[in-house]
């Protein structure tokens, strides 16, 4: 009998172990039990989303720390469970069923089965994270990828039912704390071959644009050529059209979410820093989400939080904004009462980048604004009026409003006690007034102590414009004695070393060829002054009296890397330059894709990188390009050294893009590699072009440690150098369309991405002479915000340069 009793817990234990991944007819999952999945990729289970007190049933990833999980699919949407442990997931009559507290039914597969097939069936938790329901032949009646909630798994499929026409689709969660179905969705066009993203399953906000078959690709999403994660495949036959896609690399755990923001998003886990990384995300900018921010909400990029109720209006739910959901939108602090004589309205007067996209707006006969404003002002269902040409008025709610530009000027009714009231302000003002007028006598003394004092203290600090100091142009030339030691020029201005009186350090830029006004250069120098990036050199003040336009810096005390990659004194070893690397790839992203407006450096190279005490990089001189405006053309054609570095489509006379900064990047990075400029005149005169040397080795397979700056005698990681040598001819490839984005180029150099073998660009083979000799368009160099000098001595033939365009 003990024997009997010994083999048969052994067989019980050996069978818990082999149904971990699954739930059998008699078994169930409450409480803090879970499925988890052969490999341990994925874990079945209630979970709570964010601070929410609410149990779902969801599947999320077993290998990702975060707290709270990450969620990749949710069976009880639209009904939570409060007690998790009195509620059950199990299977009842052949379906799997989600029993709440009550043991009410809230939640089932819902397949048609019959009952005397309704026995062993069971439900069994994949590596895919599919959850798949099998009847007792083992045969799979039903799957979780066939109704996916906001992410899109590795071998499910988005699709299209050509029969029924309906949809397999993601829609993203009402907000972090609630997996509800929002108002964001992404859905086949089986027509178009192409992803739309929707609001409210009906507003197209965004398109993938047109599959292409031979190049794998999405017209509209040309950062898929350079895809080294994604194997997409499209599918299309009498019974269903779709999408499915697999991973290059299955170790890899990425995913594809429709998230609460309204933007799909490509996301990478990353061990290292243990968080996901966004690779991608559309569309880009925030506002550009259809109704992101509901009703009477006007929506900025340029701060948070994105969405703002309009003057006069109020979140309809507090609690909801609070959690970021802004569905709801706002409404008037005072109702309007049609008919009421008693209440009084004004008009509030926004401009907006859009008005309504919906035809919410009526075209009314009014002969002038006041008469269009009479208009709505009569009719007791006029939200709001706009005249431009002609008179519109809204008679529904105002939607997709945004602050970001002044495109069009709306005026929307609200009640006059919760308009800004200028008598309200001028009884404050009395009083205030009024009741300090004697303090102000006592202190106006002490004040102008302290100005007097700080005067002295803060050299040239007249004025603060946001976080920039506005300085007296006497008070930078006493702090540059008189502009004396200078540390570097280029075709933007001279730059030199000074000294605050607070001691402090800083960089002065004596800018040349601007030609803005001074209220422009204001506005202009205040955006570059927002930019904070560890990367990015930050810009600590400005000067503007008269033709005078100064910009000061914080000081690099390891000055310019082309002082140390070009110099005999100063050796960087491989992991630094690599660090290097990597740290100017993420100042350019920063730039390209982070900032509200898209920054194009246009001067990449290495006297364009300082380097900080710990010989951290920081990319310099962005934005200067649109301060100099019409005459950056002649800068570029004037500034010696920036030749070298220019994309082909600068002398194409196309629109010149981010990808114009990924080509110098990528010239650059050959620079970081051999520690000489790209083109180095040998010893029987002809000129060595490295590009070519680096694009032939890696082709014909040869050993890549010869291209390796000599003075590092070999101590370089070959896989570092095998990548730094295949993205930097990836960005120098002639079209600008092959080339990476510098968010690419990041998730490379950080180990997200695989990179594969770059094609040689057709330009190279322009330049050959005789093998690696060839001429190439590089003049010296010195730069504009270099704080070293550097003297290189690398010239060319302005004939064969000539040739190469």
């Amino acid at each position: 009998m003990a024997l009997f009793l010994l083999l048969l817990s052994f067989s019980l234990i050996i069978s818990s172990s082999a149904a971990a991944d699954t739930i059998t007819t008699n078994q169930s999952i409450s409480g803090d039990q879970t499925l988890t999945s052969k490999d341990q990729n994925f874990v079945l289970g209630f979970f709570k989303p964010g601070n929410s007190s609410n149990y779902y049933i969801g599947i999320w990833y077993k290998k990702v720390t975060t707290i709270p999980p990450t969620v990749a699919w949710v069976a009880n949407r639209q009904t939570h469970v409060s007690d998790h442990f009195n509620s059950e997931l199990k299977i009842i009559d052949g379906n799997l069923v989600l029993l709440n507290q009550e043991k009410v039914q809230i939640w089932s597969t819902g397949v048609n089965i019959s009952s005397s097939t309704s026995s062993n069936h069971s439900a069994v938790l994949g590596d895919d994270g599919n959850l798949v329901l099998r009847n007792g032949l083992g045969q799979n009646i039903w799957q979780s990828f066939d109704f996916p909630a906001h992410t899109w798994l590795p071998g499910a499929r988005l699709a299209y039912d050509n029969k029924t026409g309906t949809k397999k689709l993601l829609t993203s969660w009402k907000s972090n704390e609630d997996p509800a179905e929002g108002l964001f969705s992404l859905e086949l066009d089986p027509i178009g071959k192409q992803y739309l993203i929707k609001w409210n399953k009906s507003t197209q906000y965004w398109t993938s644009g047109s599959w292409d078959e031979t190049n794998k690709l999405f017209s509209l999403v040309p950062e898929m050529r350079l895809n080294y994660i994604y194997n997409f495949s499209y599918v299309s036959n009498e019974n269903e059209s779709y999408f499915e896609y697999s991973l290059y690399n299955p170790a890899l755990i990425s995913r594809f979410i429709m998230d609460v923001s309204g933007q799909v998003k490509q996301m990478s886990w990353l061990d290292a820093t243990q968080q996901w990384n966004l690779f991608w995300s559309q569309p880009r900018q925030q506002c550009e989400v259809y109704d992101y921010c509901g009703a009477f909400g006007s929506c900025r990029e340029s701060g948070l939080p994105f969405c703002n109720c309009l003057t006069g209006f109020t979140p309809r739910s507090q609690s909801d904004w609070d959690l970021n959901d802004f569905a709801g939108g706002c409404v008037r602090k005072t109702d309007l009462q049609c008919g009421r004589t008693s209440e009084k309205y004004g008009f509030l007067k926004i401009s907006s980048s859009r008005g309504d996209d919906h035809p919410n707006s009526t075209s009314l006969a009014a002969a002038s604004a006041g008469e269009c404003e009479s208009l709505c002002l009569n009719d007791c269902t006029c939200n709001a009026y706009s005249y431009d040409n002609g008179c519109s008025i809204w008679t529904r709610e105002l939607l997709n409003l945004s602050e970001d530009s002044n495109e069009i000027t709306i005026n929307v009714k609200v009640a006059a006690r919760d308009l800004p009231s200028e008598k309200k302000n001028n009884k404050v003002i009395i009083g205030a007034v009024v009741g300090s007028v004697i303090g102000v006598v006592l202190l106006v003394g002490f004040i102008w102590f302290l100005m007097y004092r700080n005067k002295r203290r803060y050299a040239g600090k007249t004025a603060v414009e946001g976080s920039l100091v506005s300085f007296v142009y006497r008070d930078l030339q006493t702090a540059t004695k008189n502009f004396s030691e200078k540390l570097g020029g280029g075709g933007f201005g001279s730059v030199f070393k000074g000294t605050l009186p607070d001691l402090s350090v800083v960089a002065v830029k004596k800018l040349e060829s601007v030609t803005q006004g001074e209220k422009q250069f204001r506005t202009e120098v205040s955006t570059i002054g927002t930019i904070q990036h560890v990367n990015l050199v930050r810009l600590r003040g400005f000067c503007s009296e008269g033709n005078s336009k100064l910009l000061v810096y914080d000081y690099m005390p390891n000055g310019s890397l082309d002082a140390h990659l070009f110099s005999t004194k100063k050796l960087l070893d491989w992991k630094t330059r690599y660090q290097i690397a990597l740290g100017t790839a993420r100042g350019l992203v920063y730039l390209h894709e982070k900032c509200r407006d898209c920054i194009i450096h246009c001067d990449i190279k290495p006297e364009n990188v300082l380097l900080d005490a710990d010989l951290c990089p920081k990319v310099a001189d962005f934005g200067l390009a649109k301060l100099v405006g019409r005459d950056f053309s002649r800068v570029l054609t004037t500034m010696r050294g920036t030749r070298g570095y220019l994309a082909p489509e600068w002398l194409s006379g196309v629109a010149i893009t981010t990808k114009a900064d990924v080509y110098s990047y990528g010239m650059m990075i050959f620079e970081f590699i051999s520690g000489t400029r790209n083109s180095e005149q040998s010893e029987d005169g002809k000129h060595k072009f490295f590009p070519m040397r680096v694009a032939n080795t890696l082709i014909d397979g040869g050993d890549l440690l010869t291209l390796l700056d000599p003075r590092l005698c070999g101590e370089a990681s070959l896989e570092e150098l095998t990548k730094l040598c295949k993205v930097a001819c990836w960005c120098i490839q002639d079209d600008e369309e092959n080339r990476p984005s510098m968010s690419q180029v990041e998730q490379i150099l950080d180990g997200l991405l695989d990179v594969n073998m770059p094609p040689k660009p057709r330009s190279l083979q322009l330049f050959v002479d005789n093998g690696d000799d060839v001429v190439f368009f590089t003049e010296s160099s010195t730069s504009q915000t270099s704080q070293t000098h550097s003297n290189p001595s690398s010239h060319v033939s302005q004939a064969k340069s000539a040739a190469s365009v």
